[in-house]
């Protein structure tokens, strides 16, 4: 084909093409260039057409594909962009529920327990029982006296005993917990 039926052909058709690809790709720009490119693929490769072939209708064919690679392109980058989000989402959301379910009063009272319990068994072993006895099983130091067979005045040194060692054990916990309500 020669450059004037070219040029005919070209000025004719290249507006409408650039119209029918940006109808379904959106951006004028790429249009533009896709259709260009279709343009200069025909002319590239004219002489292996056959002599009957309907130039607009390959050029557009060429434009239709390019325009549908387009916009399998976008298809798969949105489900990217799709996965990517829902990942983050399910991430996010995941934060929100532990963060949720977190209760720092637990996580103090657990850990304070597990203190206090780690200074109890530092006591002498007579200690550690009276002691459990009348703060965990809320018996009277009378009753402590009767089972143990020791004296009252046994079981008060010892409390008094377990007392002062866990105030001095667990000094640096003290503006953390209510000793009053730990050792009534």
């Amino acid at each position: 084909m020669e450059a004037p039926k070219f040029s005919k052909l070209f000025n004719k058709y290249h507006k409408g093409f650039i119209s029918f690809a940006k109808n379904y790709i959106q951006d004028l720009v790429v249009a533009e260039d896709y259709v260009t490119e279709a343009w200069l693929y025909y002319w590239e490769n004219k002489e292996r057409l056959p002599l009957d072939t309907n130039i607009p209708a390959y050029v557009l064919t060429i434009v239709k594909n390019k325009c549908l690679s387009h916009l399998r392109h976008q298809i798969i980058h949105e489900q990217a962009m799709t996965e990517l989000y829902n990942t983050l989402r399910w991430e996010m959301d995941m934060r929100i529920a532990r963060l949720e379910a977190c209760e720092p009063h637990q996580i103090f009272t657990d850990e304070i327990q597990a203190l206090i319990h780690n200074a109890i068994l530092k006591l002498p072993e007579q200690t550690q029982t009276i002691f459990r006895m009348s703060r965990f099983n809320q018996l009277s130091q009378k009753e402590i006296a009767q089972q143990m067979g020791v004296s009252l005045k046994t079981v008060e040194f010892h409390i008094t005993k377990a007392i002062k060692f866990l105030r001095k054990e667990l000094r640096d916990y003290f503006p953390l917990l209510s000793f009053w309500m730990l050792f009534p």
